[in-house]
């Protein structure tokens, strides 16, 4: 009689339990990789002054909603402004151009 089966099939359980952790942990990972890199407060107020950036006043009448957070990243080579906005009682993620205005997604 084989005694070391029982430690096969928890060995092979973990084995595969272990592979399904890393590839989640993977997927994830992607794409926080290609996620926005945001400025601080006093680089977003640079980014304001010098006009790369429309100033947050101006740029909130683009939503319909109230923000609840702003943050002032770099996407792909332009400035954008990554709003959480409360509308019809849900948060929502909105990116809106910060040179144009214009609503991303």
């Amino acid at each position: 009689m084989n005694t070391y089966r029982p430690f096969r099939l928890w060995r092979a359980f973990l084995s595969a339990l272990s592979a399904f952790a890393l590839a989640a942990m993977l997927a994830v990972g992607v794409p926080a990789l290609a996620q926005a890199q945001c400025l601080s407060q006093s680089q977003a107020r640079a980014a304001v002054s010098n006009g790369q950036a429309q100033p947050l006043g101006r740029v909130a009448g683009s939503v319909r909603g109230e923000i609840v957070r702003a943050d002032l990243c770099r996407e792909g080579g332009r400035l954008v402004y990554v709003l959480s906005v409360l509308s019809g009682g849900r948060v929502d993620t909105r990116v809106v151009d910060a040179q144009s205005g214009n609503v991303l997604r």
